[in-house]
C-alpha cells in the first residue's frame, strides 16, 4: 500500500509540474497582448493629439512599439510656415515632439521625418 501511495503522489506531483508549465507561454501571451494593447492607446492618443493641433502638419504616421512612438511624414505644412513654428518659435519636429512626449504612457519619441512632401 506504500508503494502505491507514492506512486499516486509521485504522479500527482508530475501532473502538477507539467500543469504549471503547460501554462508558461499563455502567461507570455497575455503580456505581450497587454503591451499590444497599452501601445495602441498610446498611438490613439498620439494621434489625436496631432489631430487637434492646427499648427502641425497633418501627414505624419504614428506607430507605438513598447511605449516608444515612432513618427513618420512630411513636415510640409503651409500653416505651419515651412520648418518653423508660427510665430517662429522653435521648428516644427520640436513642437510635434514636446506635444507627443506628454502624452501619457510615452517613453520615447524617434523621428524619421521628411521636410518636403
Amino acid at each position: 500500500m506504500k508503494l502505491q501511495t507514492r506512486t499516486t503522489l509521485t504522479l500527482l506531483l508530475l501532473t502538477l509540474v507539467l500543469g504549471i508549465a503547460a501554462c508558461a507561454p499563455a502567461l507570455e501571451t497575455e503580456t505581450e497582448s497587454a503591451t499590444d494593447a497599452r501601445d495602441e492607446q498610446i498611438r490613439i492618443r498620439v494621434a489625436a493629439v496631432i489631430a487637434q493641433a492646427a499648427d502641425l502638419p497633418q501627414q505624419i504616421a504614428v506607430e507605438v512599439r513598447e511605449g516608444i512612438v515612432f513618427i513618420s511624414g512630411s513636415l510640409d505644412c503651409e500653416g505651419c510656415g515651412g520648418l518653423r513654428t508660427p510665430g517662429n518659435i522653435g521648428t516644427v519636429q520640436q513642437s510635434l515632439g514636446a506635444m507627443v512626449r506628454a502624452v501619457t504612457g510615452v517613453n520615447e519619441v524617434v523621428f524619421d521625418l521628411n521636410p518636403e512632401s
